[in-house]
């Protein structure tokens, strides 16, 4: 497995970095290579990408979230990967996000992509991305306040009822 691991510092406070985060859907917006992000459920994401030309689907669960601490996942399936974005508090309106991302390069051009630091590179340019997407909003599009860990969730009631488990995105409109 691969390792990278890069930080950013943010101007919004901790909870709202965290929120924005909880927005898997959201992804796209800042995250190169990320073409959807579906939820399945609280814990089960499916991912579409697509980066250097290689085209890419599968699951991952969340393994741990905690609000305004932590979100850890891992794949299901091809591709490997797993990781966490931890948040700090740097003050009332500034917060430290840090990503750490293991994976498996499956081809000689993932292979040649991480020796050269082409993943590391990505990561940083898309947490610059993530920088500025939330300064520019000062607020999440959506939020959800729920615990996951191993197998439990807690915050909310059963799929579906949204508005129960705290998931709400821009306009108050509940989504999952």
């Amino acid at each position: 497995m691969h390792t990278v691991t890069k930080a950013v510092e943010v101007e919004v406070p901790v909870s709202v970095a965290y929120n924005q985060w909880t927005q898997f859907e959201s992804f796209p917006r800042f995250m190169s290579g990320v073409e959807e992000v579906r939820q399945i459920d609280d814990a089960t994401l499916h991912f579409s990408t697509k980066i250097a030309g290689v085209k890419r689907e599968y699951d991952a669960r969340i393994t741990e979230q905690v609000p305004d601490t932590v979100i850890s996942w891992e794949s299901l399936e091809q591709p490997r990967n797993a990781g966490s974005v931890q948040f700090d508090s740097l003050g009332p309106a500034r917060s430290g996000v840090r990503v750490t991302l293991e994976w498996e390069p499956a081809t000689l051009t993932e292979k040649a992509g991480a020796a050269l630091s082409a993943d590391e590179m990505q990561v940083a340019a898309d947490l610059d991305k993530f920088k500025d997407f939330i300064e520019d909003r000062q607020r999440e599009t959506g939020a959800w306040r729920g615990t996951v860990g191993g197998a439990d969730v807690e915050g909310g009631g059963p799929l579906g009822n949204d508005v129960a488990q705290g998931r709400t995105m821009e306009g108050g409109t509940p989504t999952i």
